[in-house]
């Protein structure tokens, strides 16, 4: 990350280390903890409800990473600091009810669909304005910025058009809604180094901190 930052004339405390702990048990987190991280993302409202209880005396960040089912959202909201996935109005609007109901603020991002590929989610190109719009008028569901997840490439450099694109969609939306947008979340363990050069401020790493996911049992 420091390389990388350098070498785009960017300061390395810019950008964030999400360490993307989905899979692993808590005692893992804990020593991801112990080391220094304090934001850590999961993709699974049950999965970290369970893990949950044995990580309450850490001063952690929380986040929600990935699609979230508008029926997990009430319960998304209880559990996750942050929600860095919203990829649809109906979503937004589920959040928003619950964040109202708990008197709480909760900063989001929305996620863009910036590949061709069917199998990723996101809010298209060309409906994130008006996701934001409706967001921007909401009191507790806070948009602070956009997150996209380029195709899989061996050579990294590769997802670097993505990349751009995404900042450029961040910094074009900042424009229209007259507010900062600052977090630009982008950059996985094979390719965040391309993603800092490109702007991002968060970057969500699993495998090259915990190592490979467990396998699911059969």
């Amino acid at each position: 990350m420091a390389r990388a930052a350098a070498r785009a004339r960017r300061p390395v405390d810019e950008v964030t280390l999400v360490a993307v702990s989905k899979t692993f048990p808590a005692d893992s987190i804990r020593a991801a903890y112990e080391v220094g991280l304090r934001h850590f993302g999961e993709n699974r409202v049950q999965e970290f409800e369970a893990k949950r209880p044995a990580l309450l005396d850490l001063e952690a960040t929380w986040h929600f990473i990935g699609h979230l089912q508008r029926n997990k959202a009430r319960r998304a909201a209880q559990v996750f600091h942050r929600i860095d996935g919203v990829d649809s109005l109906a979503l937004a609007q589920a959040l928003e009810s619950e964040a109202v109901a708990r008197e709480r603020r909760l900063p989001a991002l929305i996620e863009v669909h910036v590949s061709e590929e069917p199998s990723k989610t996101g809010i298209s190109q060309e409906n994130l304005a008006s996701l934001a719009e409706a967001i921007g008028g909401f009191s507790n569901l806070k948009l602070r910025g956009l997150m996209g997840i380029p195709p899989y490439f061996d050579d990294p450099e590769r997802a670097r058009p993505f990349f751009r694109k995404l900042r450029e969609l961040r910094d074009e939306l900042s424009r229209r809604l007259g507010t900062p947008l600052p977090v630009l979340s982008m950059g996985m363990s094979h390719d965040f180094e391309i993603a800092i050069e490109e702007g991002a401020t968060e970057v969500r790493i699993g495998t090259a901190i915990f190592g490979e996911r467990p396998r699911a049992q059969v």
